[in-house]
Protein backbone atom coordinates (compact mmCIF):
# COMPACT_ATOMS: atom_id res chain seq x y z
CA UNK A 1 0.00 0.00 0.00
CA UNK A 2 1.54 3.42 -0.58
CA UNK A 3 2.11 5.09 2.36
CA UNK A 4 0.28 8.16 3.66
CA UNK A 5 2.76 10.77 2.67
CA UNK A 6 3.43 9.48 -0.65
CA UNK A 7 2.96 11.93 -3.70
CA UNK A 8 -0.78 11.64 -5.04
CA UNK A 9 -0.06 14.00 -7.91
CA UNK A 10 1.38 11.05 -9.93
CA UNK A 11 -1.63 9.25 -9.20
CA UNK A 12 -3.74 11.03 -10.15
CA UNK A 13 -2.94 13.77 -12.64
CA UNK A 14 -0.94 11.63 -15.35
CA UNK A 15 -1.89 8.47 -17.36
CA UNK A 16 -1.67 5.27 -15.07
CA UNK A 17 1.29 2.88 -16.35
CA UNK A 18 0.84 -0.54 -15.87
CA UNK A 19 4.17 -1.85 -17.16
CA UNK A 20 5.86 -2.36 -20.55
CA UNK A 21 4.69 -6.54 -19.92
CA UNK A 22 1.21 -5.06 -20.05
CA UNK A 23 -0.32 -3.55 -23.15
CA UNK A 24 -2.77 -1.90 -21.26
CA UNK A 25 -2.94 1.92 -19.79
CA UNK A 26 -5.39 2.99 -17.36
CA UNK A 27 -5.98 6.96 -17.30
CA UNK A 28 -8.02 8.02 -14.12
CA UNK A 29 -6.53 11.99 -14.45
CA UNK A 30 -10.46 12.83 -15.49
CA UNK A 31 -11.75 11.11 -11.97
CA UNK A 32 -11.91 14.34 -10.10
CA UNK A 33 -10.28 12.72 -7.03
CA UNK A 34 -9.88 14.21 -3.94
CA UNK A 35 -6.16 15.42 -2.78
CA UNK A 36 -6.76 13.17 0.39
CA UNK A 37 -7.74 10.22 -2.10
CA UNK A 38 -4.66 7.75 -1.02
CA UNK A 39 -5.54 8.46 2.77
CA UNK A 40 -9.21 8.04 1.81
CA UNK A 41 -8.47 4.52 0.56
CA UNK A 42 -5.48 3.02 1.96
CA UNK A 43 -6.58 1.50 5.61
CA UNK A 44 -9.72 -0.21 3.69
CA UNK A 45 -7.77 -1.12 0.19
CA UNK A 46 -4.47 -2.31 2.53
CA UNK A 47 -7.59 -5.17 4.20
CA UNK A 48 -8.86 -5.81 0.87
CA UNK A 49 -5.38 -6.95 -0.48
CA UNK A 50 -4.51 -8.92 2.63
CA UNK A 51 -8.29 -10.86 1.94
CA UNK A 52 -7.61 -11.16 -1.25
CA UNK A 53 -4.24 -13.17 -1.05
CA UNK A 54 -6.08 -14.90 1.90
CA UNK A 55 -8.81 -15.81 -1.32
CA UNK A 56 -6.10 -17.01 -3.51
CA UNK A 57 -4.64 -19.45 -0.64
CA UNK A 58 -7.98 -21.61 -0.25
CA UNK A 59 -9.66 -19.37 2.88
CA UNK A 60 -13.64 -19.62 2.83
CA UNK A 61 -14.23 -16.24 1.16
CA UNK A 62 -17.86 -17.14 0.43
CA UNK A 63 -19.04 -17.65 4.25
CA UNK A 64 -22.83 -17.51 3.26
CA UNK A 65 -22.11 -20.84 1.40
CA UNK A 66 -19.13 -22.12 3.00
CA UNK A 67 -16.64 -22.06 0.19
CA UNK A 68 -13.53 -21.58 -1.11
CA UNK A 69 -13.64 -18.66 -4.45
CA UNK A 70 -10.73 -20.34 -6.86
CA UNK A 71 -11.61 -18.43 -10.09
CA UNK A 72 -8.12 -17.22 -10.04
CA UNK A 73 -6.71 -20.85 -9.52
CA UNK A 74 -8.03 -21.39 -13.40
CA UNK A 75 -5.41 -19.38 -14.89
CA UNK A 76 -2.70 -20.28 -12.25
CA UNK A 77 -3.46 -24.05 -11.16
CA UNK A 78 -0.10 -24.46 -8.93
CA UNK A 79 -1.45 -21.59 -6.94
CA UNK A 80 -4.34 -23.75 -6.33
CA UNK A 81 -4.59 -24.87 -2.26
CA UNK A 82 -4.52 -28.81 -2.84
CA UNK A 83 -3.31 -31.20 -5.50
CA UNK A 84 -6.59 -32.53 -6.00
CA UNK A 85 -8.05 -28.74 -7.58
CA UNK A 86 -4.68 -28.62 -9.24
CA UNK A 87 -4.87 -31.61 -10.39
CA UNK A 88 -8.53 -31.26 -11.49
CA UNK A 89 -8.21 -27.57 -13.55
CA UNK A 90 -5.00 -29.59 -15.47
CA UNK A 91 -7.13 -32.41 -16.14
CA UNK A 92 -10.65 -30.40 -17.41
CA UNK A 93 -8.15 -28.11 -19.18
CA UNK A 94 -6.03 -31.17 -21.33
CA UNK A 95 -9.76 -33.07 -21.74
CA UNK A 96 -11.18 -29.17 -22.98
CA UNK A 97 -8.36 -29.56 -25.52
CA UNK A 98 -8.60 -33.10 -26.61
CA UNK A 99 -12.34 -32.79 -27.09
CA UNK A 100 -12.05 -29.42 -29.46
CA UNK A 101 -9.03 -30.97 -31.56
CA UNK A 102 -11.22 -34.55 -32.02
CA UNK A 103 -14.07 -32.40 -33.75
CA UNK A 104 -12.30 -29.99 -35.88
CA UNK A 105 -10.02 -33.23 -37.38
CA UNK A 106 -13.94 -35.25 -37.64
CA UNK A 107 -13.16 -38.28 -35.25
CA UNK A 108 -16.03 -36.59 -33.62
CA UNK A 109 -19.00 -36.20 -36.12
CA UNK A 110 -22.67 -35.43 -36.20
CA UNK A 111 -24.93 -38.78 -36.22
CA UNK A 112 -25.36 -39.10 -39.40
CA UNK A 113 -21.68 -38.96 -40.27
CA UNK A 114 -21.15 -35.19 -41.30
CA UNK A 115 -18.32 -33.30 -39.24
CA UNK A 116 -19.53 -30.64 -37.14
CA UNK A 117 -19.48 -27.20 -38.37
CA UNK A 118 -21.92 -25.49 -35.70
CA UNK A 119 -22.24 -25.27 -32.21
CA UNK A 120 -25.24 -24.08 -30.62
CA UNK A 121 -24.82 -22.50 -26.62
CA UNK A 122 -27.56 -23.45 -24.19
CA UNK A 123 -26.70 -21.34 -20.88
CA UNK A 124 -28.11 -18.19 -19.21
CA UNK A 125 -25.85 -15.61 -16.97
CA UNK A 126 -22.72 -16.31 -16.66
CA UNK A 127 -22.83 -19.50 -18.25
CA UNK A 128 -23.08 -17.97 -21.22
CA UNK A 129 -22.18 -13.73 -21.12
CA UNK A 130 -18.48 -14.85 -21.00
CA UNK A 131 -18.81 -16.99 -24.18
CA UNK A 132 -20.82 -14.41 -25.99
CA UNK A 133 -18.29 -11.78 -25.18
CA UNK A 134 -15.44 -14.25 -26.56
CA UNK A 135 -17.21 -14.62 -30.03
CA UNK A 136 -17.66 -11.03 -30.58
CA UNK A 137 -14.60 -10.03 -29.56
CA UNK A 138 -12.07 -12.36 -31.04
CA UNK A 139 -14.66 -14.53 -34.06
CA UNK A 140 -13.04 -13.41 -37.77
CA UNK A 141 -12.90 -15.41 -40.91
CA UNK A 142 -10.40 -17.89 -39.06
CA UNK A 143 -13.10 -19.12 -37.47
CA UNK A 144 -13.14 -22.86 -37.85
CA UNK A 145 -17.39 -22.99 -36.25
CA UNK A 146 -19.71 -21.31 -35.81
CA UNK A 147 -21.63 -20.16 -32.52
CA UNK A 148 -25.36 -20.10 -32.11
CA UNK A 149 -26.95 -18.92 -28.99
CA UNK A 150 -29.61 -19.70 -27.08
CA UNK A 151 -29.57 -17.58 -23.59
CA UNK A 152 -33.09 -17.34 -22.80
CA UNK A 153 -36.70 -19.21 -22.61
CA UNK A 154 -38.36 -17.54 -25.28
CA UNK A 155 -40.45 -20.00 -27.77
CA UNK A 156 -40.22 -17.45 -30.66
CA UNK A 157 -36.55 -17.29 -30.11
CA UNK A 158 -36.56 -20.79 -30.21
CA UNK A 159 -38.02 -20.77 -33.23
CA UNK A 160 -36.40 -18.19 -35.27
CA UNK A 161 -33.61 -20.05 -34.25
CA UNK A 162 -34.21 -23.41 -35.40
CA UNK A 163 -35.82 -21.70 -38.95
CA UNK A 164 -31.49 -20.61 -39.53
CA UNK A 165 -30.65 -24.29 -38.42
CA UNK A 166 -32.92 -26.68 -39.51
CA UNK A 167 -30.77 -28.30 -42.27
CA UNK A 168 -27.63 -27.81 -40.20
CA UNK A 169 -29.33 -29.37 -36.89
CA UNK A 170 -27.11 -32.96 -38.24
CA UNK A 171 -23.77 -30.79 -37.98
CA UNK A 172 -24.67 -28.83 -34.70
CA UNK A 173 -22.72 -29.80 -31.73
CA UNK A 174 -25.39 -28.96 -28.82
CA UNK A 175 -23.32 -27.51 -25.90
CA UNK A 176 -25.42 -27.09 -22.35
CA UNK A 177 -24.30 -25.16 -19.54
CA UNK A 178 -25.43 -24.97 -16.28
CA UNK A 179 -23.24 -25.25 -12.74
CA UNK A 180 -26.21 -26.55 -10.99
CA UNK A 181 -27.90 -28.41 -13.75
CA UNK A 182 -31.24 -27.76 -12.78
CA UNK A 183 -31.09 -23.97 -13.62
CA UNK A 184 -34.31 -23.47 -15.61
CA UNK A 185 -33.85 -21.63 -18.91
CA UNK A 186 -31.07 -23.77 -19.91
CA UNK A 187 -32.92 -26.66 -19.15
CA UNK A 188 -36.08 -25.40 -21.16
CA UNK A 189 -33.44 -24.64 -24.01
CA UNK A 190 -32.19 -28.04 -24.03
CA UNK A 191 -35.79 -29.92 -24.12
CA UNK A 192 -36.59 -27.48 -27.11
CA UNK A 193 -34.12 -28.77 -28.67
CA UNK A 194 -34.37 -31.95 -28.00
CA UNK A 195 -38.06 -31.90 -29.55
CA UNK A 196 -36.77 -30.13 -32.70
CA UNK A 197 -34.03 -32.85 -33.45
CA UNK A 198 -36.52 -36.02 -32.81
CA UNK A 199 -39.02 -33.82 -35.28
CA UNK A 200 -35.99 -34.78 -37.86
CA UNK A 201 -35.17 -37.84 -36.95
CA UNK A 202 -32.33 -37.01 -34.57
CA UNK A 203 -31.06 -38.44 -31.19
CA UNK A 204 -30.26 -35.07 -29.21
CA UNK A 205 -27.75 -37.23 -27.04
CA UNK A 206 -25.51 -38.16 -29.67
CA UNK A 207 -24.64 -34.17 -30.08
CA UNK A 208 -24.37 -33.08 -27.02
CA UNK A 209 -22.05 -31.78 -24.57
CA UNK A 210 -22.35 -30.63 -20.57
CA UNK A 211 -20.47 -28.40 -18.56
CA UNK A 212 -21.62 -28.75 -15.26
CA UNK A 213 -21.14 -29.62 -11.64
CA UNK A 214 -19.16 -33.38 -10.93
CA UNK A 215 -22.01 -35.32 -10.16
CA UNK A 216 -25.38 -33.26 -11.04
CA UNK A 217 -28.48 -34.39 -11.81
CA UNK A 218 -27.27 -33.45 -14.97
CA UNK A 219 -23.97 -35.03 -14.97
CA UNK A 220 -25.89 -38.58 -14.33
CA UNK A 221 -28.32 -37.78 -17.29
CA UNK A 222 -25.72 -37.06 -19.51
CA UNK A 223 -23.66 -40.41 -18.41
CA UNK A 224 -26.90 -42.18 -18.93
CA UNK A 225 -27.82 -41.16 -22.28
CA UNK A 226 -24.34 -41.42 -23.32
CA UNK A 227 -23.80 -37.89 -24.30
CA UNK A 228 -20.51 -37.11 -26.22
CA UNK A 229 -18.41 -35.57 -23.12
CA UNK A 230 -19.14 -34.36 -19.86
CA UNK A 231 -16.47 -31.33 -18.69
CA UNK A 232 -16.59 -29.57 -15.24
CA UNK A 233 -17.16 -26.33 -12.91
CA UNK A 234 -16.67 -26.44 -9.49
CA UNK A 235 -18.53 -25.00 -6.59
CA UNK A 236 -15.43 -22.78 -5.94
CA UNK A 237 -16.22 -21.39 -9.54
CA UNK A 238 -18.83 -18.51 -9.50
CA UNK A 239 -20.85 -18.24 -12.82
CA UNK A 240 -20.03 -14.87 -13.41
CA UNK A 241 -16.50 -16.18 -13.24
CA UNK A 242 -16.30 -19.00 -15.00
CA UNK A 243 -14.79 -17.77 -18.10
CA UNK A 244 -11.67 -19.51 -17.93
CA UNK A 245 -13.40 -22.72 -16.73
CA UNK A 246 -15.12 -25.40 -19.80
CA UNK A 247 -17.70 -22.56 -19.77
CA UNK A 248 -15.41 -20.21 -21.72
CA UNK A 249 -12.48 -22.21 -22.92
CA UNK A 250 -14.83 -24.91 -24.57
CA UNK A 251 -16.88 -22.69 -27.21
CA UNK A 252 -13.49 -20.57 -27.64
CA UNK A 253 -11.46 -23.25 -28.43
CA UNK A 254 -14.07 -25.21 -30.89
CA UNK A 255 -14.30 -21.35 -32.67
CA UNK A 256 -10.74 -21.90 -33.05
CA UNK A 257 -9.42 -19.35 -30.30
CA UNK A 258 -6.11 -19.53 -28.92
CA UNK A 259 -7.26 -20.78 -25.68
CA UNK A 260 -3.31 -20.62 -24.02
CA UNK A 261 -3.31 -17.15 -25.39
CA UNK A 262 -6.25 -16.59 -23.69
CA UNK A 263 -5.65 -18.06 -20.07
CA UNK A 264 -1.84 -16.53 -20.20
CA UNK A 265 -3.01 -13.14 -20.45
CA UNK A 266 -5.39 -13.37 -17.43
CA UNK A 267 -2.49 -14.88 -15.12
CA UNK A 268 -0.45 -12.26 -16.68
CA UNK A 269 -2.72 -9.62 -15.69
CA UNK A 270 -3.29 -11.83 -11.93
CA UNK A 271 0.40 -11.01 -11.12
CA UNK A 272 0.17 -7.95 -11.83
CA UNK A 273 -2.64 -6.94 -9.33
CA UNK A 274 -1.39 -8.63 -6.68
CA UNK A 275 1.43 -5.63 -5.49
CA UNK A 276 0.57 -3.91 -3.33
CA UNK A 277 2.09 -0.38 -4.31
CA UNK A 278 -1.57 1.13 -5.35
CA UNK A 279 0.35 2.92 -8.83
CA UNK A 280 1.69 -0.93 -9.52
CA UNK A 281 -1.47 -2.61 -9.57
CA UNK A 282 -4.83 -1.11 -12.24
CA UNK A 283 -7.35 -3.04 -10.09
CA UNK A 284 -6.60 -2.24 -6.69
CA UNK A 285 -6.13 1.45 -8.46
CA UNK A 286 -10.10 0.72 -9.84
CA UNK A 287 -11.47 -0.44 -6.79
CA UNK A 288 -9.98 2.33 -5.05
CA UNK A 289 -11.43 4.69 -7.70
CA UNK A 290 -15.04 3.25 -7.34
CA UNK A 291 -14.72 3.37 -3.58
CA UNK A 292 -14.08 6.85 -3.60
CA UNK A 293 -16.76 7.86 -6.49
CA UNK A 294 -19.44 5.29 -5.03
CA UNK A 295 -19.20 5.51 -1.09
CA UNK A 296 -17.08 8.91 -0.66
CA UNK A 297 -19.27 11.00 -3.43
CA UNK A 298 -22.53 8.92 -3.68
CA UNK A 299 -22.60 8.36 -7.82
CA UNK A 300 -24.54 5.11 -7.77
CA UNK A 301 -24.07 4.47 -12.00
CA UNK A 302 -21.69 3.26 -14.28
CA UNK A 303 -21.64 4.15 -17.82
CA UNK A 304 -19.68 1.72 -19.96
CA UNK A 305 -18.36 2.77 -23.33
CA UNK A 306 -16.46 0.60 -25.20
CA UNK A 307 -15.18 1.95 -28.48
CA UNK A 308 -15.06 -0.83 -30.71
CA UNK A 309 -17.62 -2.96 -31.82
CA UNK A 310 -16.34 -6.32 -31.50
CA UNK A 311 -16.66 -5.33 -27.32
CA UNK A 312 -20.64 -4.40 -27.90
CA UNK A 313 -21.11 -7.12 -24.92
CA UNK A 314 -18.68 -5.83 -22.64
CA UNK A 315 -21.36 -3.32 -21.15
CA UNK A 316 -23.50 -6.73 -20.42
CA UNK A 317 -20.42 -8.93 -19.35
CA UNK A 318 -19.40 -6.54 -16.95
CA UNK A 319 -23.20 -5.58 -15.81
CA UNK A 320 -23.25 -8.58 -14.24
CA UNK A 321 -20.17 -8.86 -13.12
CA UNK A 322 -20.59 -5.97 -10.79
CA UNK A 323 -24.32 -6.02 -10.38
CA UNK A 324 -25.03 -9.40 -9.31
CA UNK A 325 -21.59 -9.12 -6.71
CA UNK A 326 -21.98 -6.04 -5.64
CA UNK A 327 -25.49 -5.65 -5.21
CA UNK A 328 -26.36 -6.72 -1.90
CA UNK A 329 -28.89 -6.29 0.90
CA UNK A 330 -26.52 -6.43 3.79
CA UNK A 331 -22.36 -6.80 4.40
CA UNK A 332 -21.05 -9.51 5.82
CA UNK A 333 -22.27 -8.59 9.11
CA UNK A 334 -25.93 -8.57 8.60
CA UNK A 335 -26.24 -5.08 9.11
CA UNK A 336 -28.36 -3.12 5.87
CA UNK A 337 -26.29 -1.25 3.57
CA UNK A 338 -27.89 -2.39 0.27
CA UNK A 339 -24.19 -1.91 -1.90
CA UNK A 340 -23.72 -1.69 -5.41
CA UNK A 341 -24.08 0.67 -8.05
CA UNK A 342 -25.99 0.19 -11.48
CA UNK A 343 -23.94 -0.60 -14.74
CA UNK A 344 -25.48 0.37 -18.24
CA UNK A 345 -24.18 1.46 -21.75
CA UNK A 346 -24.04 -0.03 -25.60
CA UNK A 347 -21.13 1.25 -27.32
CA UNK A 348 -19.60 4.74 -28.89
CA UNK A 349 -20.10 6.01 -30.92
CA UNK A 350 -23.40 4.65 -31.04
CA UNK A 351 -24.29 5.87 -27.58
CA UNK A 352 -23.44 9.46 -28.30
CA UNK A 353 -26.19 10.10 -30.65
CA UNK A 354 -28.88 8.29 -27.94
CA UNK A 355 -28.10 8.61 -24.22
CA UNK A 356 -24.85 11.37 -24.64
CA UNK A 357 -27.23 14.53 -24.30
CA UNK A 358 -28.59 12.96 -21.08
CA UNK A 359 -25.31 12.57 -20.04
CA UNK A 360 -24.23 16.01 -20.56
CA UNK A 361 -27.48 17.43 -19.21
CA UNK A 362 -29.16 15.53 -17.36
CA UNK A 363 -28.51 14.86 -13.63
CA UNK A 364 -25.50 13.59 -12.76
CA UNK A 365 -24.75 10.56 -10.19
CA UNK A 366 -22.89 8.78 -12.61
CA UNK A 367 -19.46 8.59 -14.11
CA UNK A 368 -18.13 6.75 -17.17
CA UNK A 369 -15.53 3.92 -18.05
CA UNK A 370 -14.27 4.59 -21.31
CA UNK A 371 -12.65 1.49 -23.30
CA UNK A 372 -11.06 1.75 -26.82
CA UNK A 373 -8.62 -0.46 -28.67
CA UNK A 374 -5.82 1.15 -30.65
CA UNK A 375 -5.12 -1.18 -33.37
CA UNK A 376 -8.03 -1.79 -35.87
CA UNK A 377 -8.10 -5.63 -36.71
CA UNK A 378 -9.06 -5.24 -40.61
CA UNK A 379 -6.95 -1.59 -41.14
CA UNK A 380 -8.96 1.28 -42.07
CA UNK A 381 -9.96 3.43 -44.99
CA UNK A 382 -7.81 6.21 -45.73
CA UNK A 383 -10.39 9.29 -46.56
CA UNK A 384 -13.49 7.59 -45.28
CA UNK A 385 -13.56 9.76 -42.97
CA UNK A 386 -16.58 11.75 -43.90
CA UNK A 387 -17.42 15.21 -42.68
CA UNK A 388 -18.72 14.73 -38.78
CA UNK A 389 -18.57 18.35 -37.85
CA UNK A 390 -19.23 21.17 -40.18
CA UNK A 391 -16.28 22.68 -39.75
CA UNK A 392 -14.28 19.66 -41.08
CA UNK A 393 -14.25 18.35 -44.67
CA UNK A 394 -13.60 14.89 -46.04
CA UNK A 395 -9.14 14.78 -46.07
CA UNK A 396 -7.25 11.74 -48.01
CA UNK A 397 -5.46 11.52 -44.43
CA UNK A 398 -8.29 10.23 -42.27
CA UNK A 399 -9.79 7.31 -41.80
CA UNK A 400 -12.85 5.99 -40.09
CA UNK A 401 -10.83 4.47 -37.44
CA UNK A 402 -9.27 8.39 -37.16
CA UNK A 403 -12.69 9.31 -36.91
CA UNK A 404 -13.52 7.12 -33.86
CA UNK A 405 -10.77 7.71 -31.55
CA UNK A 406 -11.56 11.52 -32.59
CA UNK A 407 -15.43 10.60 -31.14
CA UNK A 408 -14.49 9.25 -28.43
CA UNK A 409 -11.74 11.91 -27.27
CA UNK A 410 -14.82 14.81 -28.47
CA UNK A 411 -17.68 12.78 -25.51
CA UNK A 412 -13.99 12.26 -22.87
CA UNK A 413 -13.87 16.11 -23.54
CA UNK A 414 -17.62 17.31 -23.39
CA UNK A 415 -18.20 15.14 -20.15
CA UNK A 416 -15.27 16.37 -18.35
CA UNK A 417 -16.07 19.70 -19.28
CA UNK A 418 -19.90 19.57 -17.69
CA UNK A 419 -17.85 17.84 -14.45
CA UNK A 420 -18.93 14.28 -15.04
CA UNK A 421 -16.10 11.96 -14.18
CA UNK A 422 -14.57 9.39 -16.33
CA UNK A 423 -11.79 6.77 -16.39
CA UNK A 424 -10.52 5.27 -19.51
CA UNK A 425 -8.96 2.06 -20.54
CA UNK A 426 -6.41 1.55 -23.20
CA UNK A 427 -5.32 -1.61 -24.96
CA UNK A 428 -2.77 -1.45 -27.44
CA UNK A 429 -4.54 -4.04 -29.79
CA UNK A 430 -7.37 -7.05 -29.22
CA UNK A 431 -7.02 -10.78 -29.61
CA UNK A 432 -6.94 -13.41 -26.57
CA UNK A 433 -4.34 -11.91 -24.87
CA UNK A 434 -5.48 -8.19 -23.94
CA UNK A 435 -8.96 -9.87 -23.17
CA UNK A 436 -7.98 -12.21 -21.03
CA UNK A 437 -6.11 -9.37 -19.37
CA UNK A 438 -9.25 -7.05 -19.08
CA UNK A 439 -11.72 -9.47 -17.78
CA UNK A 440 -9.28 -10.57 -15.05
CA UNK A 441 -8.52 -6.59 -14.03
CA UNK A 442 -12.18 -6.18 -13.52
CA UNK A 443 -12.51 -9.83 -11.76
CA UNK A 444 -10.39 -8.62 -9.44
CA UNK A 445 -11.46 -5.06 -8.79
CA UNK A 446 -14.83 -6.13 -8.01
CA UNK A 447 -13.33 -9.02 -5.21
CA UNK A 448 -11.19 -5.42 -3.76
CA UNK A 449 -14.25 -3.06 -3.83
CA UNK A 450 -16.51 -6.20 -2.05
CA UNK A 451 -13.99 -6.09 0.38
CA UNK A 452 -13.62 -2.41 0.91
CA UNK A 453 -17.10 -1.94 1.82
CA UNK A 454 -17.47 -5.49 3.61
CA UNK A 455 -20.16 -7.35 1.50
CA UNK A 456 -20.01 -10.79 0.07
CA UNK A 457 -19.36 -10.30 -3.69
CA UNK A 458 -19.69 -14.29 -4.19
CA UNK A 459 -23.14 -15.14 -3.48
CA UNK A 460 -26.43 -14.05 -5.04
CA UNK A 461 -29.72 -14.39 -2.53
CA UNK A 462 -31.67 -12.14 -4.93
CA UNK A 463 -30.87 -14.69 -7.74
CA UNK A 464 -31.70 -17.26 -6.03
CA UNK A 465 -35.05 -15.50 -4.92
CA UNK A 466 -36.38 -15.16 -8.21
CA UNK A 467 -35.78 -18.81 -8.83
CA UNK A 468 -37.85 -19.78 -6.14
CA UNK A 469 -40.48 -17.51 -6.75
CA UNK A 470 -40.66 -18.42 -10.34
CA UNK A 471 -41.10 -22.19 -9.27
CA UNK A 472 -43.60 -20.99 -7.13
CA UNK A 473 -45.40 -19.70 -9.81
CA UNK A 474 -45.38 -23.04 -11.68
CA UNK A 475 -46.53 -25.23 -9.50
CA UNK A 476 -49.97 -22.77 -8.71
CA UNK A 477 -50.17 -23.54 -12.89
CA UNK A 478 -49.70 -26.96 -11.96
CA UNK A 479 -52.73 -26.79 -9.29
CA UNK A 480 -54.59 -24.68 -11.09
CA UNK A 481 -54.96 -26.91 -14.63
CA UNK A 482 -55.64 -30.15 -11.54
CA UNK A 483 -58.74 -28.20 -10.70
CA UNK A 484 -60.17 -27.16 -14.15
CA UNK A 485 -59.70 -30.91 -15.20
CA UNK A 486 -61.25 -31.51 -11.93
CA UNK A 487 -64.43 -29.29 -12.27
CA UNK A 488 -64.79 -29.79 -15.84
CA UNK A 489 -66.89 -28.83 -17.58
CA UNK A 490 -68.07 -25.95 -15.49
CA UNK A 491 -66.98 -22.80 -16.12
CA UNK A 492 -64.93 -21.19 -13.50
CA UNK A 493 -63.36 -17.54 -13.39
CA UNK A 494 -59.74 -17.05 -11.79
CA UNK A 495 -60.66 -16.05 -8.85
CA UNK A 496 -63.12 -19.41 -8.53
CA UNK A 497 -59.89 -21.14 -9.48
CA UNK A 498 -57.21 -19.04 -6.85
CA UNK A 499 -59.96 -20.05 -4.14
CA UNK A 500 -60.20 -23.49 -5.14
CA UNK A 501 -56.03 -23.55 -5.27
CA UNK A 502 -56.28 -22.84 -1.29
CA UNK A 503 -54.10 -20.71 0.66
CA UNK A 504 -51.42 -20.70 -1.71
CA UNK A 505 -53.65 -19.61 -5.05
CA UNK A 506 -52.36 -15.86 -5.73
CA UNK A 507 -54.95 -15.24 -8.12
CA UNK A 508 -53.16 -12.64 -10.33
CA UNK A 509 -50.11 -15.34 -10.63
CA UNK A 510 -53.26 -17.95 -11.60
CA UNK A 511 -54.88 -15.31 -13.94
CA UNK A 512 -52.20 -14.66 -15.86
CA UNK A 513 -50.75 -18.04 -16.10
CA UNK A 514 -54.16 -19.54 -17.40
CA UNK A 515 -54.15 -16.22 -20.01
CA UNK A 516 -51.17 -17.67 -21.33
CA UNK A 517 -52.19 -20.62 -21.27
CA UNK A 518 -55.40 -19.90 -23.19
CA UNK A 519 -53.88 -17.54 -25.82
CA UNK A 520 -51.31 -20.40 -27.36
CA UNK A 521 -54.63 -23.42 -26.85
CA UNK A 522 -52.10 -26.25 -26.11
CA UNK A 523 -53.34 -27.19 -22.86
CA UNK A 524 -56.97 -27.33 -23.31
CA UNK A 525 -57.63 -24.40 -21.64
CA UNK A 526 -60.36 -22.27 -23.25
CA UNK A 527 -61.29 -18.71 -22.11
CA UNK A 528 -64.50 -16.65 -22.88
CA UNK A 529 -63.53 -13.70 -24.81
CA UNK A 530 -65.81 -11.08 -23.76
CA UNK A 531 -65.39 -12.25 -19.79
CA UNK A 532 -63.22 -8.71 -18.02
CA UNK A 533 -60.02 -9.03 -16.18
CA UNK A 534 -59.55 -11.93 -13.16
CA UNK A 535 -63.25 -12.22 -13.85
CA UNK A 536 -62.61 -13.99 -16.97
CA UNK A 537 -64.03 -17.18 -17.25
CA UNK A 538 -62.10 -20.16 -17.80
CA UNK A 539 -63.26 -23.69 -18.75
CA UNK A 540 -61.74 -27.43 -19.87
CA UNK A 541 -62.51 -28.60 -23.35
CA UNK A 542 -62.48 -32.07 -23.30
CA UNK A 543 -62.02 -32.03 -27.22
CA UNK A 544 -58.22 -30.83 -26.84
CA UNK A 545 -55.75 -32.80 -25.99
CA UNK A 546 -51.78 -31.79 -24.66
CA UNK A 547 -49.37 -32.47 -27.80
Amino acid sequence: MPKKNQDHWSLLNTFYWTGSHLEFTLDVSRMQLASDFVEIVADRLGTALDEMEALEKGAVANPDEGRMVGHYWLRAPDLAPTEDIRDAIVAAQKAVKDFVGQVHFGSIRGQTGKPFRNVLVMGIGGSILGPQLLASALSGPQDKMHLFWMDNTDPDGFYRLYRRLHHELDRTLCLVMSKSGRTLETMTAMEETKSAMKRVGLDFAKQAVVVTLPGSELAQRAEHEGWLATFPIWEWVGGRMSLFSAVGLLPAGLMGMDVDALVHGAARMDQATRSRTLRDNPAAMIAALWYHTVVENGLSQLVVEPYKDRLEPWSRYLQQLIMESLGKAVDRQGKPVHSGFTVYGNKGSTDQHSILQHLSEGPGGFFVEFLHVMRDLYGATWGSGGAFDTELEVRPDVSSGDCLLALLMGTREALSGKGRPNYSIWLERLDATTLGELVALHERAVGLYASMVDINAYNQPGVEASKKSAGRFLEQQRRALEVLVDQQPNRMTAIEVAKAVGKDGDVESIYLSLRHLAANSTRGVRRQAAARPMDEVFWWDRGVRDK
